[in-house]
């Protein structure tokens, strides 16, 4: 071997050692990332649809938000009933959790106690327990979570509580029949504006994205079970007259997309809204909600009874226009979605019991035909191509019942799907509701054949 051929192959030793220890170096930094050494498979966007593993993803949902709460080492928790509704849902084709991951102590009569965040950055830890374990115990079944982080309405404390926090003193409770709804909404809705009660926020938002699980050892943002994080639950400018707080929302919305983007960059951000009904039924709102770039998809919810469509009390008269409401303004988002190339996701929708009903005995024989019709036009709308990729329905009760003759949900009560300050039960499925059951289950089948029979889009992903 000459000279010059002896350097040559030392330096090829060389080089191949270098890059065996940059190999090394780099699949020791990804195991830090995916214990275990799981693959990257974070849910994505390319055009109006989401992507899992490269391939369309479409999916059946429900709303969880308690699942903290029983995941919890606490007195809240039942980590058995945990495990078997997560299985329960997933026998079901149900693989997508939209779940609470913040709630504040509050001088608000119905409100969720205990909160995870007693005063600013005074925290349960037993409740974030929880949510470690329902993610881990999630991520074992192959399901996946949207969290969101505050809450325009009362039941979770929310950003009323963040402005008592802020600014001391007392807010306007719904509860109170001398303040009412309008009183509340307005004040919760001076948040966009209060930089104090944002910046409080914003510490639980850098607290929750930069966890690391408890359970699993996995960082919250390097965790592919999580889809999205999501700004809040509802949000809205205000009432209806609000127009003068319009632009504080848009410029909140971007803000705190973008720093949710700046903290973690591997998942999907979303709003949390219903939608045109947010504000005067306005098309424009829904649009200019969702424009942000750093808002990955639209969403929307809706709720015939609250919005005063149907009257349990008179099904034959109302349960039809209902669902002819909720037809027209699915297509008017799906509308939306695609004017803004994203996709769209149905992650609210409800429908009482007949008669007003709560109790899992009691018939749902128009939750079943309301359903059917929603359900259909959702996995129709996505085989034509529309911008639809999934529905949670709200909410799962499970094997729960209501505590209370009065059907109010009080402190230590098992977690039945309905918020505090709603009946418990009402809008509920329960693990008997097998008539109910069965159209998710057909639905879900449907969705995920869908995605099968489907192709990638071919604009950019992000």
């Amino acid at each position: 071997m000459n000279p010059f051929q002896e350097i040559r192959t030392t330096s090829r030793v060389l080089g191949a050692l270098l890059a065996g220890a940059l190999l090394a170096l780099f699949l020791a930094s990804c195991a830090s990332l995916f214990p275990g050494g799981e693959r990257d498979d974070f849910i994505r966007v390319r055009g109006m649809q989401f992507l899992h593993n490269g391939k369309p993803y479409y999916f059946a949902g429900t709303n969880l938000w308690w699942g903290c709460y029983l995941g919890s080492p606490g007195d809240t928790g039942d980590r058995p009933r945990l495990r078997r509704e997560l299985d329960s849902l997933r026998t079901d084709g149900i693989e997508n959790l939209r779940v609470l991951a913040a709630s504040e102590e509050s001088y608000l009569t119905r409100s969720l106690r205990p909160a995870i965040e007693r005063a600013p950055g005074n925290l349960d830890d037993s409740l974030l327990q929880g949510l470690d374990y329902l993610l881990a115990e999630m991520g074992k079944r192959k399901m996946h979570a949207v969290l969101f982080l505050n809450n325009y309405w009362q039941w979770s404390g929310g950003m009323s509580a963040y402005n008592v926090w802020a600014d001391g003193g007392k807010g306007p409770d719904p509860d109170n029949p001398a303040e009412g709804y309008p009183a509340f909404m307005a004040f919760s809705a001076t948040f966009y504006t209060n930089v104090k009660a944002d910046s409080l926020f914003r510490d639980y938002v850098r607290t929750i994205v930069t966890r690391r699980n408890t359970v699993n050892g996995r960082l919250y943002a390097a965790d592919p079970t999580i889809m999205a994080w999501q700004l809040a639950n509802e949000p809205r400018p205000g009432t209806f007259d609000a127009e003068n707080n319009l632009v504080p929302f848009y410029r909140w919305i971007d803000g705190t997309a973008a720093y949710i983007h700046g903290l973690d960059t591997n998942h999907l951000v979303s709003t949390g809204s219903e939608g045109a009904v947010g504000f005067r039924w306005s098309t424009d709102y829904a649009f200019r909600t969702h424009e942000s770039k750093y808002i990955d998809y639209v969403t929307f919810h809706v709720w015939p009874l609250n919005w005063g469509w149907f009257n349990p009390m008179k099904i034959d008269s109302t349960l039809l226009s209902s669902e002819e409401k909720a037809v027209d303004y699915i297509r008017t988002h799906l509308g939306v979605a695609r004017s803004l190339n994203k996709p769209a996701v149905m992650e609210e929708f409800g429908f009482p019991r007949d008669s007003a009903k709560c109790s899992p005995e009691s018939p749902i024989t128009a939750r079943d035909a309301y359903y059917a019709r929603v359900l259909g036009v959702l996995q129709d709308s996505a085989a034509a191509g529309a911008p639809i990729a999934g529905s949670n329905f709200w909410g799962w009760g499970g094997s729960a019942r209501g505590k209370n003759p009065d059907d109010v949900w009080r402190k230590g009560d098992p977690f039945v799907g309905d918020p505090p300050q709603e009946p418990q039960g009402f809008n509920s499925v329960f693990l008997a509701d097998t008539s109910t059951r069965r159209l998710l289950r057909a639905h879900a089948q449907r969705m995920m054949s869908v995605g099968l029979n489907d192709s990638p889009s071919g604009a950019g992903t992000r």
